[in-house]
């Protein structure tokens, strides 16, 4: 059974989500503002398997209690709900720390699909961590993507299964779409990806959305991945376009 917390203050449908949730066999709780999501994730650090979290919140909205939960290295998968036709709140979303997203109104089943998909990738990460306890380590190969999903260049290894980078002995987390938005660069390694290419193949965004947005996201993966942020190596901008990956930058 997964523990799934709700942080929603439309009464109706938080009881609405309660419902449906146990009856699909969860164990639910539910809360109304952000300072109690907090309380219980981070303060009592009690166990939930994924968080259902509406943006709109009495006191500290979704994307600072997101941002709070991933600065005090708090990974538990996040389902953010956001007003719809507010593409640029998708992309905050996924920028403070979100894995998910699903625009209101939503329908029922897509939600608990969006869910499942949450609750699945962390029972992998679970049951990857726990064959790699008890089976010797297999080495990353460089340049390719093998079947273990783990990616590794220039010191650098991702490993999209576990949601980690490790960089000189130090584990990064990252979350859902950081990762994926990585593998969908490293796919077109040396190739341009449009901006346009992003959000609709990785965010799923197909509204007239104002494309810079995600710039903000490029900065914080390149201080993951590039030795100097300032001057990229590995994750190009291509002016006016987008960008591009190089395993293998060229020397100077």
């Amino acid at each position: 059974m997964s523990r799934v917390l709700v942080v929603e203050d439309e009464s109706h449908l938080a009881k609405g989500l309660r419902f449906n949730l146990e009856a699909e066999g969860h164990s639910v709780e539910v809360v109304g503002d952000g300072e109690s999501a907090l309380e219980l994730l981070l303060n009592r650090q009690e166990d939930f398997d994924a968080v259902v979290l509406d943006i709109m919140l009495p006191g500290i909205d979704g994307f600072t209690v997101a941002g709070k939960l991933r600065a005090r290295k708090c990974f538990v998968p996040v389902l953010m709900l956001t007003a719809r036709g507010r593409p640029e709140d998708v992309l905050k979303g996924f920028a403070s720390g979100a894995d998910d997203y699903l625009p209101k109104p939503f329908e029922l089943p897509i939600l608990l699909a969006r869910l499942q998909g949450l609750l699945r990738r962390r029972e992998w990460l679970r049951e990857s961590q726990a064959a790699e306890a008890a089976s010797p380590k297999r080495p990353a190969l460089p340049g390719a993507v093998p079947e273990y999903e783990v990616f590794a260049f220039n010191g650098r290894t991702i490993d999209f299964g576990k949601l980690e980078l490790r960089v000189n002995g130090n584990t990064i987390h990252l979350t859902l779409m950081e990762a994926e938005f990585l593998r969908h660069l490293i796919r077109h390694n040396g190739k341009i990806v449009s901006r346009k290419s992003i959000l609709e193949e990785v965010w799923g965004l197909h509204e007239d959305t104002d494309t810079r947005a995600i710039d903000n996201f490029v900065v914080r993966l390149r201080r993951y991945i590039e030795d100097d942020p300032a001057k990229p190596a590995h994750l190009l901008t291509v002016r006016g376009v987008g960008y591009r990956f190089v395993v293998e930058p060229e020397k100077h």
